[in-house]
């Protein structure tokens, strides 16, 4: 049973002013930590859908979306196309959430050993990221995504197929859209 992870990461951050792939927090950008995140998980292999920015990260695979302007669904598509025939399922994390660790992926892959189809990380009961989709979803998942909404409209449509994993104890779905998010989670990192 291969997962995959794929890091969305093409976005430019226009609230941010800046590709979140790009920014730093705690010496480590938020690429390098989404994929360390997944890596860490136990992922093989990571693929990286970038587009606004030029990221450089050895022994990840970097999936170019020239089609990044149009919002995560392209990004959702191109991840997808770049994987390999022999991955089971895949787990889908945001660039742009960097508390979320590897004990909440570790989750999603372990409900999904246990014969989940689609499993999404919940915090206090509200659905996030990152998900983890099986290989016969993909392609429906795909057909669903538009714009700058990815597997989100797939799951809500089909919520029989999808297993809830809470991972509030151990994570935060904290997103960086902003210079005040990212000056608060470095506030919080500090704090630590």
């Amino acid at each position: 049973m291969t997962v995959a992870g794929v890091l969305l990461a093409a976005g430019e951050g226009s609230r941010l002013g800046r590709p979140k792939a790009l920014v730093e927090l705690g010496g480590t950008s938020l690429v390098a930590r989404g994929v360390e995140m997944l890596a860490q998980a136990g992922c093989a292999p990571v693929h990286v859908v970038t587009g606004a920015a030029d990221v450089e990260l050895p022994g990840v695979t970097l999936v170019a979306n020239p089609d990044w302007r149009t919002g995560m669904a392209s990004s959702l598509l191109a991840g997808l196309a770049s994987l390999p025939a022999d991955v089971d399922a895949v787990v889908l994390a945001l660039v742009d959430q960097p508390l979320i660790g590897p004990d909440a992926v570790r989750r999603l892959i372990a409900a999904y050993r246990d014969g989940a189809l689609a499993v999404v990380a919940t915090y206090d009961g509200r659905q996030r990221n990152p998900v983890l989709l099986r290989r016969d979803l993909w392609a429906a998942a795909a057909d669903a995504a538009h714009d700058d909404v990815g597997a989100r409209a797939y799951l809500r449509a089909h919520p029989d197929v999808v297993t809830e994993v809470e991972c509030g104890d151990i994570a935060d779905p904290a997103d960086i859209d902003t210079a005040a998010d990212l000056a608060a989670l470095e506030r919080r990192l500090s704090a630590r």
